[in-house]
């Protein structure tokens, strides 16, 4: 099977679950599409204000040295953001920076796993 083929039949197959999906649980896929772009603008909004720079420490990721350190910032970054859902659900204290919530920690590391897909992939350009 060729490239095409195989991409081919992976938008059907996910076509097909989508499909199923939104069928099954119309609210569910609603809320999941909505947040989806909410967070695809937050990306695109951080994306333009910090450039790729930020998160590949001025290297153009062609080694796999520079990928780990790109990737290691990125652990750190999550570590932060993993630490302070610690202190607001685990340890229910009151957020000190009322600009950070819990939703918003929760956008950040999904973001940042997105990023992190794309540093691992070769995609960060």
């Amino acid at each position: 099977m060729t490239l095409k083929e195989r991409e081919i039949t992976l938008e059907k197959h996910e076509d097909s679950d989508i499909t199923e999906l939104q069928e099954r649980y119309p609210d569910i896929y609603k809320a999941y599409t909505e947040i989806s772009i909410e967070q695809f603008n937050l990306f695109a909004s951080k994306m333009l204000d910090y450039g790729k720079g930020n998160i590949s420490v001025g290297t153009n990721l062609d080694t796999p040295e520079e990928k780990k350190v790109a990737l290691t910032g990125v652990w750190f970054r999550m570590n932060d953001k993993i630490q302070r859902l610690k202190q607001l659900v685990l340890l229910n204290k009151d957020s000190k920076v009322k600009t950070e919530s819990i939703i918003d920690t929760y956008q950040d590391l999904s973001i940042y796993g997105i990023i992190s897909q794309i540093v691992s992939n070769g995609n960060w350009k």
